[in-house]
């Protein structure tokens, strides 16, 4: 009787397993290897491109319908020497390739330093990039931005929008675009322990290239944030920001918060009600794992066609912290976007390491 039972049993397991199309494989996953029940042209595995694209933006061309996704200027150690702002391209958010470089030559507006964080935007025919322009340490990194008539490129430079002095926020990197009733704002800023620490955000002109006055800037968050998203959803505005060490391979602490507020400028508060521009604040929403290190510098949720929402971000193989040019091996990967009484979640709080449906688009 016991036998029959366990026999029973068995056969039920195998059918549910089959009828509900998921990997039974006692609670472990296995990495890369999809189950039969599922078509591997509609599924993917984490990362989705390698060896870098650090500090990733997303944009859609409505034309092609490709997304295109832009990182910092890296050198991938393959004898290419220092990609100037790598460009790849999709149609699904999950597969992608390299297409080129955004930019043909390094802006002249600084004396030295890399092409960082750039965030893509689409506006009246044109495509910008607002990137910040900076090494490490430096004591009046700035931001810049650049034009083109294609996603592809190249870019050119319009110059320096402001550097750190000329706005008074230290370490002034990581660059955010967003626009409401017709106006452009622009969202930076980035570690820094000084009394005007912090990301801030001001108006911009009409064509998005300058702004009127420093006086018209706003802070939102801590010093202890950077990588700032802004978005909206339900009434509610979302900061998204990233804490923690980006950069030292299988060693980055790197992971992602989020507040929200009912108004652009703020305040943003966490699900404990406090302020974020408080050190310390905000609701956890994505942070390394076992396998992966280093989660964090989220693109803008991007909205499939399922009305399903998704997130990319860099993360770092503990096993293979670096490439061989030194430079942290900053991987692009693609996670889900649930939403929870009106709280962005992933589940696990950490990516999905495991076999995923690809995001849906026509």
């Amino acid at each position: 009787m016991k036998n029959n039972r366990k026999r029973w049993f068995f056969f039920i397991s195998i059918l549910l397993c089959s009828q509900l199309s998921v990997h039974c494989s006692g609670g472990k996953g296995t990495l890369g290897h999809p189950p039969k029940s599922v078509d591997k042209s509609e599924s993917y595995v984490n990362p989705v491109f390698e060896p870098i694209l650090a500090d990733p933006t997303v944009i859609r061309d409505s034309s092609s319908g490709y997304f295109y996704a832009y990182g910092t200027q890296d050198d991938w150690g393959d004898g290419q020497g220092s990609r100037l702002v790598p460009v790849l391209r999709s149609k699904n958010l999950s597969d992608w390739q390299l297409v080129g470089s955004a930019f043909e030559t390094i802006p002249s507006w600084k004396a030295s330093g890399g092409i960082w964080a750039p965030d893509a935007f689409y506006d009246n025919g044109k495509y910008f990039l607002y990137y910040a322009y900076s090494i490490w340490d430096d004591p009046n990194p700035g931001i810049g931005v650049a034009t083109s008539d294609s996603p592809t490129g190249p870019f050119f430079d319009h110059g320096k929008i402001f550097d750190s002095k000329s706005i008074d926020v230290p370490n002034s990197i990581d660059p955010f675009i967003w626009t409401e009733d017709r106006q452009k704002y622009l969202f930076w800023g980035s570690y820094n322990d000084g009394p005007k620490q912090g990301t801030y955000g001001i108006p911009l002109s009409a064509d998005g290239l300058s702004f009127s006055s420093v006086e018209e800037k706003f802070k939102i968050a801590a010093g202890d944030l950077e990588a700032v998203i802004i978005h909206k959803r339900n009434g509610y505005y979302y900061f998204i920001g990233s804490r923690g060490h980006c950069c030292a391979g299988a060693n980055s602490t790197y992971h992602m918060v989020v507040g929200r507020s009912k108004e652009l400028t703020g305040p943003y508060l966490d699900k404990n009600g406090h302020d974020i521009k408080e050190r310390g604040n905000g609701t956890l929403l994505l942070k390394g794992g076992q396998k992966f290190v280093g989660l964090g510098h989220g693109t803008r949720i991007i909205t499939d066609d399922r009305n399903q929402d998704w997130i990319l971000f860099h993360g770092i193989d503990v096993e293979r912290g670096t490439v061989s040019s030194g430079a942290s091996r900053r991987m692009l990967f693609l996670d889900r976007v649930y939403w929870e009484d009106n709280w962005p979640v992933i589940k696990g709080n950490t990516s999905n390491i495991e076999l995923q449906h690809k995001p849906y688009f026509k």
